[in-house]
């Protein structure tokens, strides 16, 4: 599943072709996601101008003109494609979804937005899971999907004395802490791995030791850095392209090319100095990538 840089490089990529236009036109191909799509979807977005697109957590949020806005997230296997006036052609080296030159027509193709310019923003989900709503501004931060996340990883209020708090008492391991979305969100597997290989902890070690009555420790100043260093060089990289992930520009990600730790069991240590090799281990159903010589 998209984590957070992968969001954030695909909200990046749509402010560029959507912030300030007019949609002309919505074609809805099924009528509903993971969830059902509001039933007057189209209608009420329309002839309404894209004033700003932002992100909370996994989620990308594009506010109208008309007072909504439009809630969606790419679940397992969703992707935009921005697609200009007149189409494409496929060029060599480049990504286009279902192997189309006119993108919006595929078979997993499920809702497309025609801008006033011409351009077409397409959502493909072969899987499904993505979300597509439409909530009222007056009522976005109480949506359901939204009113019990965490604070954003990348903002002011992540901080080691907020995690100190956060993980006082807990007995669970540090990276299972790091993957509640009601405390922390957008830390998915992958980055999680990483933060914690950067500030050398090991994923079996339990939350509350890195904060003993609710005082931060140097190892926790350390993740705290450590998690904004690894989603900041990943959004630099465009986000890390794994099976179904691509920005919507058409282009992949490359930071998948640097990870340290994951999806290299049985590789060497890439630290320098240490002579380990890269362990996985399963925790929460999940994959744990580390070196167990220099997390400790």
């Amino acid at each position: 599943m998209p984590e957070l840089p992968e969001v954030e490089t695909v909200r990046r990529g749509l402010v560029a072709a959507m912030e300030g236009k007019r949609i002309a036109g919505v074609t809805l191909r099924r009528p509903d996601l993971r969830f059902p799509i509001p039933a007057d979807f189209a209608a009420r977005l329309t002839g309404r101008r894209i004033v700003r697109i932002d992100r909370r957590a996994k989620y990308l949020l594009a506010h109208t003109d008309g007072g909504d806005v439009a809630l969606m997230h790419l679940g397992m296997s969703g992707r935009f494609t921005i697609v200009p006036p007149g189409g494409f052609a496929a060029e060599p080296g480049r990504f286009y979804h279902n192997g189309a030159s006119g993108a919006g027509e595929g078979p997993h193709d499920h809702v497309v937005l025609a801008l006033e310019d011409g351009t077409r923003i397409v959502y493909t989900d072969p899987r499904r899971f993505g979300v597509m709503d439409l909530v009222a501004e007056a009522g976005l931060a109480g949506h359901r999907l939204l009113k019990d996340l965490g604070v954003e990883p990348l903002g002011n209020a992540f901080n080691a004395p907020y995690l100190a708090e956060a993980f006082a008492g807990r007995r669970t391991p540090v990276k299972a802490a790091l993957l509640d979305q009601r405390k922390v969100v957008g830390l998915g597997n992958i980055y999680v791995c990483e933060a914690l290989f950067r500030a050398r902890i090991s994923p079996r070690r339990l939350a509350a030791s890195l904060a003993p009555k609710g005082v931060p420790t140097a190892r926790l100043e350390r993740l705290v850095a450590a998690a904004r260093a690894v989603l900041q060089d990943a959004i630099a990289a465009g986000g890390s392209s794994l099976r179904d992930y691509a920005r919507a520009d058409g282009e992949l990600g490359y930071f998948q090319h640097t990870f340290d730790v994951y999806d290299r069991e049985g590789e060497p240590c890439r630290r320098e100095g240490c002579a380990g090799t890269v362990s996985r281990i399963v925790q929460s159903n999940r994959s744990t990538f580390y070196c167990g010589r220099c997390q400790r």
